[in-house]
């Protein structure tokens, strides 16, 4: 997510995104928790949230006047966004429409999680 309008041009973003989700890959946990922290941290990307449904966690990182604070949720947590003061993430909500839509797609429904 951009914040920072003065960030966008004609070509894109210029500058590093003010915060990324990230859901873990199955196999690619390394990369996403150590490799894309380090590349994120050094690009200046004020929060990182790394969500693992498999670990059943969100891992947030946030930059701040130049120092890294971490806290670690579980997927029934509501999660405020450091960088908007009233903005927070119900993961706990996302977790029940994920299963509701799994049940759904066994039956050969489909619901938007986000609706």
């Amino acid at each position: 997510m951009i914040c920072d309008p003065n960030k966008l041009t004609k070509q894109g973003c210029t500058g590093a995104p003010d915060w990324i989700i990230e859901i873990v890959s199955p196999g690619n946990e390394g990369y996403d928790y150590l490799r894309k922290f380090r590349l994120y941290n050094a690009a200046g990307v004020r929060e990182y949230w790394i969500a693992d449904p498999q670990q059943e966690g969100v891992l947030v990182h946030e930059l701040e006047d130049e120092k890294m604070y971490s806290s670690l949720y579980s997927m029934k947590d509501q999660v405020r966004v450091g960088i908007y003061e009233d903005l927070t993430i119900d993961f706990a909500d996302i977790s029940a429409r994920l299963q509701e839509t799994s049940a759904q797609s066994h039956l050969g429904g489909y619901r938007s999680v986000l609706s």
